[in-house]
């Protein structure tokens, strides 16, 4: 078995407590640092987390540890100058969704980990949770029959509280060239783009329906069309309850899951016949339902999070890291799902905005 890669964490917000479990525990991880500006919050991670040694300052941490791989945890603004110095230290990165601000400091770091013959990782952890992973299986093996047409929606209350609502403290992604839906939508895209073979028209109509200087935007509704398929991305800060769904559509039939309240619905012609594939489709949609609630009260006991793929996500890559096997998600994905990004921003792809009048 190879050696373990020696493993740092820069930023200990609330995402790293997934990277610094899997670290913890993972066989094929070496945590040798912990790095954070507040000296309180990194030495308390690295205890909690048994890391070799607490940082406040990452350059210190690169030269003196010297991990092989370097989990990027910081708000994004921060991202493209911590990745540069993570990749002329020698080390892979993951770092956590949007990589970049922007489509242009993307490939600046593509070319770098290039250059330096080094791997650069977006989270991309959703892929990897088991209601898609199931969806790929039923898509796979043709049940859907030709794929049509896609759905990825999220609906989320980010103006009424939390982290995102307070004005006197902004959180640093309102800088964000979409503000806070840009922290959401590498989510939705890449979630999309896995069903889609082409992207051919892009049109997005962003719109702050909420007001105010604080929010960029707090809605979004995106149509992109590959050759025959049709996928549509939405986020609403206003619709009800908060979901996360995703529904696939093909010729023959449809799957499709909530992320925050997971499940695994399919219609399909059964083998009754037409006339009766109908009542079948209810029949199993109320098992699914039924199993699905005692599943996720199960879930909310045990504290398991919308999360649970970022384990599989961490520990394919760390395998592939290893066996210098191809990377569970590779850069051409990364590449697509970044330019889909500034293609939906892009002036001349955009509808018009509602203007609100007060």
């Amino acid at each position: 078995m190879p050696d373990p890669l020696r493993a740092a964490v820069i930023g200990t917000g609330v995402i790293s407590k997934e990277h610094l479990a899997f670290l913890q525990t993972s066989v094929q991880a070496n945590l040798v640092g912990v790095c954070d500006l507040s000296r309180v919050a990194a030495q308390y991670a690295s205890q909690r987390f048994q890391a070799e040694a607490a940082y406040t300052n990452y350059k210190q941490m690169l030269a003196e540890a010297r991990p092989d791989i370097v989990h990027v945890l910081t708000p994004p603004n921060t991202h493209f100058s911590i990745v540069t110095d993570c990749l002329k230290a020698g080390a892979h990165v993951i770092c956590e969704k949007p990589i970049t601000p922007t489509y242009e400091e993307f490939k600046v770091l593509g070319e770098l980990a290039r250059a330096y013959d080094l791997h650069l990782i977006e989270d991309y952890n959703y892929l990897f949770n088991e209601p898609i992973l199931t969806i790929n299986e039923i898509v796979a093996a043709g049940k859907l029959g030709q794929i049509q047409d896609i759905e990825v929606r999220m609906a989320l209350d980010v103006r009424s509280g939390g982290r995102f609502a307070d004005k006197n403290l902004p959180n640093p992604v309102h800088h964000l060239p979409a503000g806070v839906v840009h922290d959401v939508i590498t989510h939705l895209c890449y979630l999309t783009l896995q069903y889609l073979p082409s992207i051919e028209q892009i049109t997005s109509a962003w719109n702050n329906h909420g007001g105010g200087n604080l929010f960029k935007y707090d809605d979004l509704d995106a149509l992109i069309i590959g050759q025959s398929v049709h996928a549509r991305i939405r986020f609403s800060s206003y619709t009800r309850p908060e979901c996360f769904e995703v529904k696939i559509r093909g010729k023959e039939g449809y799957a499709e899951t909530d992320l925050f309240h997971p499940y695994v619905r399919t219609v399909l012609p059964r083998v009754v016949g037409k006339q009766l594939s109908p009542l079948v489709n209810h029949f199993e949609s109320g098992k699914t339902f039924l199993g699905a609630s005692i599943n996720n009260f199960w879930n909310k006991i045990m504290q398991k999070t919308p999360y649970e793929g970022l384990n599989l996500f961490l520990t394919k890559t760390y395998e592939a890291l290893a066996a210098n096997t191809p990377l569970p998600v590779n850069f051409e994905t990364m590449d697509r799902v970044n330019y889909t990004i500034d293609a939906l921003l892009q002036e001349t792809n955009r509808i018009g905005e509602i203007v609100r009048c007060e």
